[in-house]
Parts: C-alpha cells; structure tokens; sequence
C-alpha cells in the first residue's frame, strides 16, 4: 500500500560517480562500460556488505542510503581500496577513478527514491572530491570521528549550488584508512593461504554454523482474536527457515518466552547465543493485512534486510503460507552474504570449515575464472578440515561445473566428471541437503542424465520449498532437454519471485528468456528478459550471449552484434564449438540465433 504523504529520516548518504567517464566512452565504449561493470561488483558488494542500498544509479553514478554513518565510510574506504588494487592490477586504458561524497542529513523518502538536501549535499561533496579520494561533510564528520582509526583534513567551509548554507568540508585520507579495513574486512586472497591444523580452540568451531532466533510477531491490531494469526506466521517461519540445512534455528518454546515483551535485541541474542535475530509485526485493517519483518545482525546490532507485505486476507491459511514461503526465500541470500563477509574478515588461523566454505562461497560469487578457481582450491581445504562436510562437496560440485559453464576450462570432460563425483559425495554424506541435491540436479544435467537431474532437483525443492535456485536449475535442466516449456517458466518464475534481490538474479532472468525463445518461441518478451538479465552489473557473458541470440532471431542484426560483442569481451574463447559441447542437441533455437549474431 503506497504512503499517503512523504516522510523525513535521517540517514547517510553516499554519492559516487567515474573521473572522466564521458571522455572514456568517447575513446571506446565497449571497454568502458566493460570496467564499469567490474567496478560497480566491487563497489555494489561493499554497499551490500556494510547493509546500504542503492536508490540512485544512472552511467557512472551511484547513490547509496545506509542507517549509520559509519557502515557508509567505511563502505567507502574499502571500495576505494579495492578499485585501487584493480588499477594496480590491469593496463591503464583499463583503469579507473572514482570520487565519493558521504553526508548525514534528513532526506525526504517518496516509495523507494530519497530526496533533499541530504541527498544534494552529498552529490556537491563528489564532485569536490579528489580522484580516488573521498569528500564528507562536517555533520558527517562529528559523527565517525571518534568511532573510527581514520584522519581528516579539514578543507573549511565551502559554497554549494542550490545549498542555502556553506557547508564544512573535510577530506578522508586513505593512507590511514588499514586500521579501519583489517576491524571490517580482509582484502582478496587470489592465492589463498593453507590453513594450519585445527587447534583445540578451533577444533570446536569446525561444524559451527550460523543460529537464528525468530522472535514472535507483534500482533499491532489490538484485536486479541488475530493472536493465532500472528503466532502462525512466526510458527511457520521457524518451521519454513529451519529446512535451511546451514541454519541453526532457536525452538519456539525458547524464543516464545519473549512473546508480548518489549526486549534489547543484543540481550536476547547473548541470552540465546545467536547470531541473527529476526522480528517483526502483522497489523490488520478490514480486509488488509501489512506484516513487516527485520532481519538483524546480533553482533553489531544493524539491520541486514527489512521488508514489508500489504495484502488482502481473502484466505488466511493461503495467505499464511504465501508470507512465511516469500519471507523465508528473502532472508536466505541475505543470511548467506553476512555470513560470507564474516568469513572474510576472519584470518586463516581462526577459519574453520564452516569459515573456509562461505569464502570459498564468496569468490564464486565474483564470476571471473580466477575466482572460480580460488573457490575450488578452499571448498577443498574446508573438506580437508572436515571430510563429512556435505555442503563442502557440493561446493566443490558446483565449482567444477561453473568452470564448464563459464568456459573456464580446456578439459569440460573431465571437470563435469568431477562435478558428478563430489555432488553424488554429498548426498551420501547428507541426503536431506537440499543443496546436495542441487549440486547433483545440476551435474547430471551436463552429464546428459536428464532423468537423474529431475529427480534431484526435485529432491532439494522437496527439502525446501523455498529454495530459489533448485527452481531455477529445473528449469535450465528442462530447456536444456528440450522438455516442458510451461513448466519451464513457471518454475522460473517462482525462482525470481521467490528472490528477487538474489546475487543470481541475472542468471534467472537469463534463462526465462532461454525459456521464452528455445521452448515457447515467444521472442519478443524473451527480447525484454534478455534485456533485464544483460542489464545488471554482475551479469556474466550468457547474458550477453542470450541477447544476442534473441536479438539475432527477431531480425535486429545491429544490437545482435553488438551483444555478442561485449559477451566477447568477458569470453574471447565462446564459440559454436564450446556451446555444441555444453549444450548437445539443446537451445536449438539459441544456437542458431548466435550463428546469425556472428559467432563462429
């Protein structure tokens, strides 16, 4: 239900945008926005990682919102630090600059977009900034002065357009900002250390893994008679997130004890030893409902994910299980990005499998070969601390499988061979995983088992119903074989309904759109899913290939080629031969319409 009127808070915001973006274009565009892409994974994962958001982003530019001034700095910091090591790292025409303006103000808050002088100040503090450098204002200022190791140089008091009043200005300097890094995160290891043997103290800490309490629902309607109601929601929840194999979830009875209460979050996590808290509240009007949910980090007290759900209460028990099913899907990507920078910030002596494994997680999230590759070496070193930990296996599965996907490797025969045996490893050692039977779904797809591929990628949504991913690697099992393409699309509908802010969003819409066009031959909505999945900063080069193939088909040579030109650009080695290797017999329609693209 949108608001009525417009609200002010307080919050800190974070402009960014490119040095010298418009003449970079002008000299190449391809490898310009080529750059950018890889820039804005660095900088959207650091905005994700210190719980901002991004409300703003057009070309270059980027506007970020977060709760506490210090998560925005040091956001800040660490992408700036980042960037500056890709420099580092590539040829200059590849290089590239960034200048950031941070500012604590009221901002005006309409649906999902901020505005006011909040929001202006910090875009004026960019434009002032240093290339590579970071501008924040006085209020700003006072606030993470004394919180945090870093030095300021004050630039005094500057005019701003449209800004009644000067604004005190000063400059973050980055040589100091270590200190700041090493308290938050580690820097990427390309070549990760091998951890020493387990120790007494970490030997405990090796199946640890992540606990959540969700406490009871706040029943906001005053009316005694939705008590059900609202236990309900927060019964189903537990019931829902604790198929999460990965997951430890507190009982009912121990969190219910907190039903009516007014409670510390931080106090009943100590009491609970937990790492997550999750709460929120259902209030009813008529024949409306809003429940509104916040997913809370104990330790530091912020919060990861909130969202809220305005529905009609035509049927209860439906309505119940819509809400627990979207809520629990919500959480799970975002519980799985903190618990992969905790694990980043961790040093190699205190890293147990559990630890090993979310790094391992984190660097097959970055979608290049040498990350892929990173992941493999340290899904290995999870199972050397643990040779029983399934996930680990199913890691190392999936691992293999991308390195053939992505087209990371000379020898696809074997790396799939490998994927078939760590995932079938997997599900030996946990048969109620469902990210077992993903690993194993997906490998006998490319292991052309198409029946062995259903059966347990219907496994792992059996475990769990919620489990977006399973969704969509049916799918792309079904396109790949050429089956079902109503079933098709409606399982990867549930997939993107049921994480639309997952890391692998692209990936979904990817394959609605192979979907659309290889089994249904509805071309022009495939054109504007392909468009969608192109169209996201950490989107690989299928998503470029897809649109190409589509746009080749429908007769629009020119964006065909230019398609397949940036997919080319992440992947020199795609070709005909590669897809005929990974896909026989399958995406007919795809291959053809990549012929038509240009690619030999």
């Amino acid at each position: 239900m949108p608001e009525s009127n417009p609200r002010s808070k307080l919050a800190a915001i974070l402009a960014a945008d490119v040095v010298g973006f418009s003449k970079m274009m002008g000299e190449n565009e391809v490898r310009t926005l080529r750059n950018l892409k890889a820039c804005r994974s660095l900088i959207d994962e650091a905005i994700k990682a210190h719980h901002g958001r991004v409300f703003g982003s057009a070309g270059d530019s980027i506007i970020a919102e977060f709760g506490s001034p210090v998560d925005a700095i040091v956001t800040a910091v660490e992408f700036q630090k980042n960037i500056r090591d890709r420099n580092n790292e590539v040829d200059p025409e590849d290089q590239m600059q960034f200048r950031v303006g941070l500012n604590l103000g009221d901002v005006i808050v309409e649906r999902n977009n901020l505005y006011g002088d909040g929001v202006n100040v910090a875009a004026r503090l960019e434009s002032a900034a240093e290339p590579g450098g970071i501008c924040v204002s006085g209020k700003f200022y006072e606030e993470v002065r004394r919180k945090l190791d870093l030095s300021f140089v004050s630039l005094g008091e500057k005019e701003m357009k449209n800004i009644e009043e000067p604004v005190h200005t000063f400059k973050v300097e980055l040589g100091s900002a270590s200190n700041v890094l090493e308290a938050f995160s580690l820097p990427d290891a390309a070549e990760p250390a091998t951890p020493p043997p387990a120790t007494p103290e970490t030997a405990d800490d090796e199946a640890k893994v992540p606990a959540i309490a969700v406490l009871p629902f706040d029943n906001m309607s005053g009316d005694p008679e939705q008590e059900y109601f609202v236990d309900g929601i927060t019964e189903d929840i537990i019931s829902v997130i604790s198929r999460y194999r990965w997951l430890s979830v507190i009982a009912r009875n121990s969190t219910f004890v907190y039903k009516g209460k007014a409670v510390d979050v931080r106090e009943v996590a100590e009491a609970l030893k937990v790492d997550y808290v999750l709460e929120g509240s259902v209030r009813k009007a008529g024949a409306r409902v809003r429940i509104t949910a916040q997913l809370i980090d104990a330790n530091s007290g912020s919060h990861l994910w909130t969202e809220r759900y305005d529905r009609n209460l035509d049927d209860i028990f439906a309505l119940q299980d819509e809400i627990t099913e979207t809520l629990a899907a919500s959480i799970e990507p975002e519980l799985a990005r903190s618990e992969r920078q905790r694990a980043r910030r961790k040093t190699a002596g205190n890293m147990g499998a559990w630890d090993l494994f979310q790094q391992a997680q984190w660097h097959m999230y970055q979608f290049s070969k040498e990350n892929v590759e990173t992941a493999i070496v340290i899904y290995k070193q999870a199972i050397e601390r643990d040779e029983e930990f399934a996930s680990a296996q199913a890691g190392l599965s999936v691992g293999n499988l991308i390195m053939v996907i992505s087209n990371f490797t000379d020898d696809p025969k074997g790396c799939i061979e490998k994927a078939v045996t760590h995932a079938e490893r997997a599900v030996l050692l946990d048969d109620q995983d469902p990210f077992a039977h993903y690993a194993l779904g997906r490998a006998a797809a490319f292991s052309r088992q198409p029946e062995k591929s259903e059966q347990n990628l219907k496994r792992a949504i059996a475990l769990n119903p919620s489990y977006a991913h399973a969704y969509h690697g049916l799918a792309q099992a079904y396109t790949m074989a050429n089956g079902d393409g109503e079933a098709a699309l409606e399982l990867i509908n549930n997939a993107i309904r049921l994480s639309p802010n997952d890391p692998l969003l692209w990936a979904f819409e990817n394959i609605k759109s192979a979907v659309l066009a290889n089994l249904l031959e509805q071309d022009e909505e495939a054109l504007e899913w392909a468009k969608k999945a192109a169209s996201h900063p950490n989107s690989g080069f299928y998503a470029f290939a897809g649109l190409a193939a589509i746009s080749a088909l429908l007769g629009k040579q020119e964006e065909a080629e230019a398609a397949l030109a940036k997919g080319l650009e992440w992947n020199p080695n795609f070709s005909q031969e590669h897809m005929e290797q990974t896909y026989p017999g399958a995406v007919m329609r795809f291959k053809k319409g990549l012929a038509l693209a240009g690619l030999k």
